[in-house]
């Protein structure tokens, strides 16, 4: 019998962190390319335009798809008659190969799990630990699914127990209508149903690795009630008109994924998780022959887009006053230029912590009439400015708008919708807040030209960087009188 060596199972984990970070499965792309093809508003058109062109610059340079290259769930189950050898837990060399994945200096990823998350949450430095999923079979092998899930579509899981007699359709439809869009659609909706509220999730989360194949579905016809609940979730989630990015459109999911399980008479527990416009998994198995080989896809499954540039209106940051920021309307497609600084949770935290000491911040940063985006970038290798840098989930900063408006901040640029009373300061302060393609990050990162870390440097990526953009592509999503194209956008469609 062949043996399983530790060092086979550390590089297969690392190969495995490294190839999804920046291969998207190539389903998904096929499916995104449908979606395109048939996308019929324009908004969305360009933003599924956007992810697939940065989903291909990613294949071709081997830099992440996003620059939240996620928390890593691995999927392992064990042959009991494997003959492993290995000199520590086989946690640990999982773990071992996930940080050797995610610190690889030609392709170095982003360091987004913290420790002590209820107190300290200090950042482990190497994106370990993983969340890990142990089961055994009678084989002589073993099989291994890595993901990686980033925080703006874990955040937006959802888990109830339903009496018996509930529907399963009304809840998914209730909460897909409330879950905006930081999640990054299109993606794919994973739902787990029965067992416990433990299996439930985990079911949820196993089905998001199943391949996209709703159209197979829908041409051979459902066989049970599963497929049949798929099909109608599929076909009237994507009424809503939610639509990529939720700017309103006819594409909100590409698939709808669901597993089931017996549960106990008295209970109906049901999850849901999304996977995001930066879908990310791998299957493989080891059998004594050596670590796992990836195969490259072919380049020719991405078509090679432009985005039309006809309305696009080029704007330099430093001609914009808060007087005139009323000549660009929700919906406005901007190519910005300028320098503009980044903050996110940690750093606004900060920030508001100075202003009711009444201290000035480190350094002399001056946040007045400047736009801040919200953004944790990777860092950069070789001769790269800045890593990927796409935005990160606006709703996460809400609470801290106002003390940013008083301090004299002139704009927000991040994704997703904005609650309603940050609108309603938007439109007091006569501000603007404008959306940067989720899913993108590669190719937003290649307008900018300059990237220096301000404050708060300890940080990592929540420190505070001022950037040089050229030419950054970015849709008004909320203007000076308060109208959001997350509320107007969806209801067009």
């Amino acid at each position: 019998m062949k043996v399983i060596k530790e060092q086979d199972i550390i590089d297969s984990i690392a190969g495995a962190c490294q190839y999804i970070s920046y291969y998207h499965p190539e389903d998904f792309v096929k499916a995104m390319v449908e979606a395109y093809e048939k996308e019929e508003s324009q908004s969305a058109k360009n933003a599924i335009a956007q992810i697939l062109i940065n989903s291909k610059m990613c294949a071709m340079g081997h830099r992440p798809l996003c620059q939240d290259t996620g928390s890593v769930n691995i999927f392992i189950k064990v042959g009991l008659n494997a003959k492993l050898e290995l000199s520590k837990e086989l946690e640990e060399v999982l773990n071992e190969g996930v940080a050797k994945g995610y610190t690889d200096p030609d392709n170095t990823l982003r360091y987004s799990v913290v420790s002590d998350p209820a107190g300290e949450r200090k950042n482990t430095k190497n994106n370990t630990p993983a969340v890990i999923h142990y089961s055994v079979d009678n084989s002589d092998k073993i099989e291994i699914t890595v993901a990686a899930k980033g925080g703006g579509s874990e955040n937006k899981s959802k888990f109830t127990v339903l009496n018996p007699s509930d529907s399963i359709y009304d809840w998914v439809m209730e909460n897909v209508k409330h879950m905006g869009a930081g999640w990054c659609p299109p993606g794919i909706l994973g739902i787990g149903i029965g067992g416990n509220p433990e299996k439930a999730m985990l079911l949820a989360k196993e089905s998001l690795m199943d391949h996209v194949d709703i159209h197979e579905l829908k041409a051979r016809g459902p066989k049970n009630a599963v497929e049949e609940l798929r099909l109608k979730l599929y076909e009237d989630i994507n009424k809503l008109g939610l639509g990529a990015q939720g700017l309103g459109g006819v594409t909100t999911v590409l698939d709808v994924k669901i597993l089931d399980y017996p549960c106990h008479a008295a209970s109906k527990p049901v999850a849901m998780i999304p996977n995001c416009a930066a879908t990310r998994h791998i299957e493989f198995e080891l059998d004594g022959n050596g670590p796992a080989k990836f195969e490259k896809p072919d380049l020719d499954i991405w078509p090679d887009l432009e985005i039309p540039m006809d309305s696009v209106k080029r704007v330099n940051i430093e001609d914009l006053t808060k007087e005139n920021l009323s000549q660009f309307k929700s919906g406005d497609t901007l190519l910005l230029s300028g320098k503009i600084l980044t903050a996110r949770d940690a750093a606004h935290k900060k920030i508001v912590e100075y202003k009711e000491a009444g201290k000035p911040l480190p350094n002399g940063v001056d946040l007045k009439d400047r736009f801040i985006y919200y953004v944790g970038p990777v860092n950069p290798v070789r001769d790269e400015k800045v890593g990927p840098a796409g935005p990160t989930t606006s709703t996460r900063m809400d609470k801290f708008t106002k003390d940013m408006m008083e301090i004299g901040i002139m704009g927000m640029i991040g994704k997703a919708e904005r609650k309603q009373p940050t609108i309603d300061l938007i439109k007091e302060y006569k501000s603007m807040y404008l959306i940067a393609t989720g899913g993108a990050a590669y190719l937003i990162s290649q307008s900018i030209k300059d990237a220096k870390v301000l404050a708060f440097e300890e940080m990592g990526m929540e420190a505070i960087y001022e950037f040089e953009v050229k030419d950054m592509p970015v849709t008004v999503a909320v203007d000076t009188e308060g109208t959001s194209i997350h509320t107007t956008g969806p209801a067009q469609w």
